[in-house]
């Protein structure tokens, strides 16, 4: 559900400018800046966004995603199907499952060796915990998560994957004078854990601005949720709301990004927003 926002700088911290951004229009293309643009096998579709039409037909959902154009998918749900049969789908449309979202409790209990064998199975590099239980809501719990990814992000990779932590905007609050999120990004180590970095839910949580972050912890963030918010702080298509994202990803490379996952919460028409959304990150330049 979209939430109001009321406070100017979260959305000027990410470099937003909402008079420019609503000029671009949606799907169209911004003004190029140093040229680059995001290489199409990096455009990818987070699940999340198709729940309700993969409930209804997984295979078809994936085929119109290939259709419009993306090449790789986040699998957030497997919606009766079995991690093979999922990827059996994947193969016939061309589609590469780059990681799978995993609860926590499963990452750091006695379910992990099978879910990294399931994250193999679907063709994916990344196990991803999508959110933390709200227990955990405080510097201390926050180390106790650090404690625990690092441990999981061990026997990641000796499976050969990476242990990736997704955020919310409640990872981003100052508690105790100490920002949540920078204890997960200094008390965990680099070579066993990195981060999908939600750029919607930075901005929602207001003291973190991605561009930052990229350069202070390089190679960090191989994979993105690219969600764009409304002026009313509703969830928004991929280019029509006031996100700079040409701002953002002008340092993606320090950040180590290699996946731009599409993402919208509530969508109307799910279709609609993947083309909408897919059409603007392909004519992007920045």
């Amino acid at each position: 559900m979209g939430r109001q926002r009321t406070n100017e700088a979260r959305r000027a911290i990410l470099g937003t400018a909402l008079g420019a951004v609503a000029a671009v229009g949606l799907g169209a293309a911004p003004a190029a800046a140093a040229g680059r643009r995001i290489p199409p096998s990096g455009i990818g579709m987070h699940l999340y966004t198709m729940r309700t039409p993969l409930a209804a037909d997984f295979a078809g959902t994936l085929e119109q995603l290939a259709e419009i154009g993306y090449a790789t998918v986040g699998v957030s749900g497997r919606y009766g199907n079995s991690p093979a049969g999922i990827r059996r789908m994947l193969d016939r449309t061309r589609l590469k499952a780059v990681l799978e979202h995993v609860g926590y409790t499963t990452v750091t209990g006695s379910g992990l060796p099978q879910a990294l064998e399931d994250v193999h199975t679907l063709g994916g590099k990344w196990i991803v915990v999508p959110s933390l239980p709200g227990s955990l809501h405080s510097p201390d719990g926050y180390r106790e998560v650090a404690r625990q990814f690092n441990r999981a992000g061990l026997a990641a990779r000796e499976s050969g994957l990476k242990l990736l932590y997704h955020n919310h905007g409640g990872d981003h609050e100052v508690v105790d004078g100490v920002s949540l999120y920078d204890i997960l990004l200094n008390e965990t180590d680099p070579e066993l854990v990195g981060f999908e970095l939600d750029l919607y839910w930075a901005a929602d949580g207001g003291s973190s601005d991605p561009g930052d972050l990229f350069v202070r912890h390089r190679g960090r963030f191989p994979a993105l949720h690219v969600k764009d918010m409304a002026p009313n702080g509703d969830f928004a298509d991929v280019g029509s709301g006031i996100l700079d994202f040409p701002a953002m990803f002008d340092t993606a490379r320090q950040g180590g990004v290699k996946q731009w996952l599409v993402e919208h919460d509530a969508p109307a028409d799910p279709f609609a927003s993947a083309r909408a959304s897919y059409r603007y990150l392909s004519r992007l330049r920045y």
